[in-house]
């Protein structure tokens, strides 16, 4: 399975699908101004909506909406479960929609995996007879399928549960085999309908983790379906938002909170907790002020006479940081006629990566002269994180709170 992320997995093109009409009675409707309504007054209903998305190989797409918004009828298109109206589909650049019967028994037995909200597992299976299901379907001996499935379910904490029955697990024991089940196929792409919505939260907050895990080590192509904001927020790359059938928005998780497309966005992401949402590279500033290690001491602390600063970062010409510069210590360095600053530098500074979540490093600020400091792996500055930034990020989760 080749797991190069920036590669296209899934494409859709204007894909629409109209409930209880033929496609040749809603072609016309579909070109209307208001499709939606020429639909309806048909006696149809359209469930999606000239829908464009684009997932990339090894990507964790999320698709949310409010029930009635089109996203579980837009994943079940991906696999012609439900067959579309119009548009266009490829999966791994075949074309889908083009595809004959044998053809699409092929791409949903080898390339595509499904996980269903309510299990869908075989009451007189055992668990791991459920597990090795598809690769049944594929023809394989039962020695192999059945070594696969053992191997699926210890993934999934399930090794020792493998001569039980559906009916003595718990639901997320339940989930655990669907999941199981679409691991020991070794698809390229997962399709995931709500698999957790029916679980207690703590159980679905161990499956997302379970889930983040699994796509850690395999970098599958995953669709992940959910009316869940916090869900969606948790686990996605990018999240496409629906509502009637038609995409509001689609971005990270961080660009639908900073610049939510419209209203109805703004209004669904009200009560999502920035702190854990957004980053430091969210908050990212420029440093007001910076200066190089050859520099006079001299030099730089007139420099900081002219700001409210106490100190600054000490930059390389490759933006790499070595430290920070107070103004006492450059008063001193400079009395004493040193000839750059390298002798005066402090470490007394915190550091984070851009991927930080506030809520890991919000503790920091306001505890040095300096604010928090953003670096890549090699240690260059990608800027700061004032203190009044996060304290901003942290008034508007509060307001959203109440």
């Amino acid at each position: 399975m080749s797991n190069t992320v920036g590669e296209v997995m899934i494409e859709a093109k204007g894909l629409s699908k109209a409930y209880g009409l033929s496609a040749q009675q809603a072609e016309p409707m579909l070109r209307a101004d208001d499709a939606r309504a020429a639909v309806r007054d048909a006696g149809g209903f359209l469930g999606a909506d000239e829908v464009d998305l684009t997932v990339e190989r090894g990507e964790l797409f999320v698709i949310m909406g409010l029930s009635g918004s089109g996203k579980s009828t837009v994943l079940r298109m991906i696999n012609r479960l439900v067959e579309p109206t119009s548009g266009a589909l490829s999966v791994d650049g075949q074309d889908v929609l083009g595809m004959d019967d044998d053809q699409l028994y092929d791409l949903r037995n080898q390339k595509i995996s499904m996980v269903f909200q309510h299990f869908a597992l075989f009451p007189h299976r055992t668990v791991r007879e459920n597990a090795a299901y598809g690769l049944q379907v594929r023809g394989l001996s039962a020695r192999e399928r059945l070594d696969r499935a053992d191997r699926a379910l210890d993934r999934v904490g399930l090794g020792d549960r493998g001569d039980a029955y559906p009916h003595e697990l718990s639901g997320g024991m339940k989930q655990r085999v669907g999941l199981a089940r679409a691991l020991a196929t070794d698809a390229d792409v997962l399709l995931m309908d709500e698999p957790f919505s029916a679980l207690d939260p703590l159980i679905k907050r161990d499956m997302q983790e379970l889930l983040l895990k699994l796509q850690a080590e395999d970098q599958r192509t995953i669709v992940f379906v959910t009316h869940d904001l916090n869900e969606a927020m948790r686990i996605g790359h990018r999240i496409m938002v629906m509502k009637d059938g038609q995409v509001v928005q689609c971005g990270t998780g961080e660009e639908i909170l900073s610049e939510p497309a419209d209203d109805y966005v703004s209004n669904f992401v009200a009560d999502v907790d920035r702190s854990r949402v957004l980053t430091a590279g969210t908050l990212l500033r420029p440093p007001l002020l910076t200066a190089r290690p050859d520099e006079k001491p001299g030099d730089v602390l007139r420099r900081l006479e002219h700001t409210e600063m106490n100190g600054l970062f000490v930059v390389d010409d490759a933006g790499r940081l070595h430290g920070v510069a107070q103004d006492d210590l450059l008063a001193d360095a400079a009395r004493r006629g040193d000839p750059d600053v390298r002798r005066c530098l402090v470490h007394d500074y915190e550091t984070v990566s851009a991927d930080v979540p506030i809520v890991d490093f919000c503790h920091l600020a306001g505890r040095h002269i300096v604010p928090v400091a953003v670096v890549d792996a090699d240690r260059r500055l990608l800027g700061v994180v004032p203190r009044a930034a996060i304290l901003s990020a942290m008034a508007r989760t509060e307001e959203g709170a109440r």
